[in-house]
């Protein structure tokens, strides 16, 4: 598989995790509390992946298990994190400040291996600060950071982390165990939080109502799309998929004012829009475009 099929397959990615916003949403809507919803997703894309790689599964290596462990708790973390600050924000607000992750990835790389981020940097820093004012209400409410909006940006900087060490990891296990152990463990973390924190709440659960988008959520937004992105990760570079990934923001406005879960307002279209400019800004090469015009235009005068 090359590069750009790679790219091409995580955009795909990003437009189911768009999506799963919304059918989160809906099955919030229906009293099913989140660990429900995650330990399902889970159990579900567990289940899809041992049946279809189930000899890949069976001969998991101990070092494979070692890697797939911590990519799954830190998909667990995330998706926890995410579900639970969807109670108390909307779709776009939470898939637009999560594609923070985006601008904190070269920082990370800073952390971990001494590679110093470019100045470009601090300016999506700034406008990514910006279009967060104006999602979140604060240019014309005050200064009130919601619970949602705490809990999604913790999501963001964990869910950094998680791509992070993606990036190993695909290169150092087989995608299927990844993936089945992703599901794994996210169901039975699910479990223990739903029959201790959440126990109470489950009575009120509309089953009729929540099955159908956590069904969805289960193959297409955890089963299908964990294969496709650690099947694909592995042929592009970590800065790259990140920004591939971050379009999952878009598609998640677009499902959620289609499904009328939310309206299309100015500031969610300002928000959005600087944010996005934000995570271009931070992986555009900008001195390398000019460094290629520069020698370009030079050949044209030598000929």
């Amino acid at each position: 598989m090359g590069q750009a099929r790679a790219n091409r397959n995580l955009l795909l990615v990003a437009f189911m995790w768009g999506t799963s916003y919304t059918f989160i949403k809906m099955a919030i809507a229906a009293k099913m509390p989140p660990s429900v919803i995650n330990t399902l997703r889970g159990l579900i894309s567990a289940i899809l992946v041992y049946i279809f790689f189930r000899k890949n599964v069976k001969t998991m290596t101990w070092k494979e298990f070692k890697i797939g462990a911590v990519c799954a708790i830190f998909n667990f973390v995330v998706v926890q994190l995410q579900s639970t600050g969807l109670k108390y924000t909307t779709p776009s607000n939470s898939s637009f400040i999560t594609s923070i992750y985006v601008i904190l990835l070269p920082f990370i790389a800073w952390l971990f291996f001494k590679k110093v981020p470019p100045l470009k940097n601090y300016l999506s820093i700034i406008l990514c600060l910006l279009g967060m004012i104006f999602l979140t209400g604060i240019i014309t409410t005050g200064f009130e950071f919601h619970m949602g909006d705490f809990l999604t940006l913790l999501n963001a900087i964990f869910y950094a982390f998680q791509m992070t060490y993606y990036g190993y990891a695909t290169k150092n296990a087989r995608p299927q165990i990844i993936a089945f152990q992703l599901g794994f463990v996210q169901a039975i973390c699910g479990t223990i939080y739903a029959l201790t924190i959440d126990y109470s709440k489950l009575q009120q659960i509309n089953w009729s109502t929540a099955i159908g988008p956590v069904i969805y959520l289960g193959v297409i937004a955890t089963f299908a799309a964990q294969v496709i992105q650690v099947t694909s990760q592995r042929y592009t570079d970590t800065v790259t998929a990140g920004l591939v990934l971050m379009t999952e923001s878009l598609f998640a406005s677009l499902v959620s004012v289609l499904f009328h879960v939310e309206p299309l307002t100015q500031h969610l279209i300002i928000g959005g829009t600087l944010i996005i400019f934000a995570t271009l800004i931070a992986q555009f090469d900008l001195r390398g475009v000019i460094s290629r015009y520069v020698v370009k235009q030079n050949g044209i005068k030598k000929s």
